[in-house]
């Protein structure tokens, strides 16, 4: 079932924001700065990723590669917009475009358990919004007939015709066993 644009541009904002704000975070800890126009370029480009991905429920297999793409695009990003001291580039983490080892497996990380983190929500959500829709069909059925137009008087239902049916399939084996006799001939 595909969702209502309002519906995708809510998830696309909620995880756009969601993801500026880890990664600004994150970079911060790890001794980077976050210029405006870097975090606005951040915001876009995860806001455009997940929109792009939000019409439908995904799965593992389509979020991390997604993540991942995110997550690098940022980094860029991030990294681009630091301004820094050679003296500062010496200790600095971020003294590249090309992270070292440590980084690379701290990105590997952050993007696995966050990837497992929305598959497991974007899962609950959708099994939440596919039992709202059950319910919620069941409690609002109205026969759409071009005769029942007014919405104010419920329609009348006919009762159908009721039959017997309790032994239609039975097959009773209680009392005592049958007598069999032989035929002498």
């Amino acid at each position: 079932m595909p969702a209502t644009w309002p519906f995708r541009i809510a998830r696309a904002a909620a995880f756009a924001a969601v993801c500026l704000g880890l990664s600004v975070m994150a970079h911060v800890l790890a001794g980077g700065s976050v210029s405006a126009p870097s975090a606005a370029a951040a915001l876009a480009l995860a806001f455009g990723a997940a929109l792009a991905a939000s019409g439908r429920e995904r799965t593992l297999a389509v979020i991390l590669p997604l993540l991942a793409g995110v997550q690098a695009g940022v980094h860029v990003l991030f990294s681009l917009a630091h301004a820094a001291s050679p003296v500062e580039l010496v200790g600095h983490v971020h003294a590249g475009l090309l992270p070292g080892l440590g980084m690379l497996v701290t990105h590997g990380w952050a993007a696995g358990l966050t990837a497992l983190w929305l598959a497991r929500g974007e899962a609950a959500l959708w099994a939440l919004l596919r039992r709202l829709g059950a319910r919620l069909g069941r409690v609002l059925i109205v026969p759409v007939t071009p005769a029942y137009v007014s919405f104010l008087a419920p329609p009348a239902i006919e009762p159908g015709v009721l039959r017997s049916a309790v032994l239609r399939h039975v097959l009773s084996r209680r009392g005592p066993p049958r007598t069999v006799t032989a035929a002498s001939g």
